[in-house]
């Protein structure tokens, strides 16, 4: 059986895309700890980054830092914030968060019902952040 990543990455459920190469694509969480809470999410389904591919891994986390360096020129937080949890869904994925402190990591803090025109502005500030930054990526 498919994760939900791979289900939303063969789009068959809908998501805020702001990355897509051949390796992973980037989408905004449903559940945002803040706006432009970022997923980095390899297409492969490996449950446990552990399990990863050293060069998926490298590959995953120079994405997350172009999504950071975007998230940081949009959104002007104190840090970028990068976990990998990985207790939700089967399937890694790096959360890249804007944070003003730790407080900003807790899940317990998650927005189960964000504005639709939030996540919207946020994943257009994160796509026109990586154009300026001169990030470029393949689509589908």
């Amino acid at each position: 059986m498919t994760t939900i990543f791979t289900q939303i990455i063969e789009g068959r459920l809908p998501a805020r895309f702001v990355w897509k190469d051949d390796r992973c694509v980037v989408f905004l969480s449903n559940r945002p700890l803040r706006p432009g809470h970022s997923l980095v999410v390899p297409r492969q389904e490996v449950d446990h980054w552990l399990d990863l591919d050293a060069s998926l891994l490298c590959h995953l986390s120079e994405t997350a830092q172009a999504i950071g360096r975007a998230q940081m020129e949009g959104f002007h937080p104190e840090r970028i914030g990068v976990m990998l949890a990985g207790l939700e869904v089967p399937h890694c994925h790096f959360h890249v968060v804007p944070i003003r402190g730790l407080h900003d990591l807790d899940f317990g803090n998650q927005d189960p019902d964000p504005d639709p025109r939030m996540m919207d502005d946020a994943a257009d500030t994160i796509r026109a952040e990586l154009k300026k930054l001169g990030y470029s990526q393949t689509s589908d």
